[in-house]
């Protein structure tokens, strides 16, 4: 066992939760931004950002999902310590957490549903890197367009077209953060369309 499987919680939960929490949603309201985000060591491959949202988003009855390489001993045993979270599948989760080649397909998830568009799945994405480039994001919360360098383009797009069902993302790297609400449009952008 890891030595931070039980250690690597916030120092004072109070606070550490609160600015944590604070990252979210600045993240969530402007799509496309790259947040600042720490007060969490657990365990690899877990990135100090994704521990992070974990700690404040999941309690005792907040299904989690560990796709690929997450679900291993260690990511369990820290979740469950820190936040009684239950580990169940993809259909039940109210969050997943990956890479996205082991989140894909986006069908796997709760999508809400007429009544209850909140109880779909949030997906926490780990990225090898979070950058201001990339796709063209528009939509809520941005003021023309915002870029953000995405896995792929068609999953975010086909996602769209299911608002007001539909997934949320968040995307982490190292200590930063970047979400994509259901909300958002995603192109591809027009330097690239003109050069393929």
């Amino acid at each position: 066992m890891q030595t931070n499987t039980l250690s690597g919680g916030f120092d004072d939960p109070a606070i550490g939760s609160a600015r944590a929490f604070r990252s979210v949603m600045e993240a969530m309201a402007r799509p496309g931004t790259i947040q600042d985000i720490d007060g969490a060591l657990p365990p690899a491959p877990l990135s100090p950002a994704t521990g992070t949202v974990l700690l404040t988003l999941c309690d005792t009855e907040t299904g989690v999902y560990l796709a690929g390489d997450m679900d291993c001993e260690a990511v369990r045993t820290w979740l469950s310590f820190h936040t009684g979270a239950p580990v169940v599948g993809p259909a039940e989760c109210m969050f997943a957490v990956g890479k996205w080649e082991a989140l894909v397909p986006l069908s796997n998830y709760p999508i809400g549903t007429s009544e209850y568009p909140d109880r779909s799945a949030t997906l926490i994405v780990e990225c090898p890197e979070l950058v201001a480039s990339g796709a063209t994001l528009t939509g809520p919360g941005i003021k023309e367009q915002a870029a953000l360098s995405l896995p792929e383009v068609a999953g975010f797009q086909a996602n769209r077209t299911l608002f007001p069902l539909g997934l949320d993302f968040i995307f982490t790297s190292g200590t930063r953060i970047a979400a994509l609400p259901r909300t958002t449009h995603v192109s591809i952008p027009a330097s690239v369309k003109r050069v393929s």
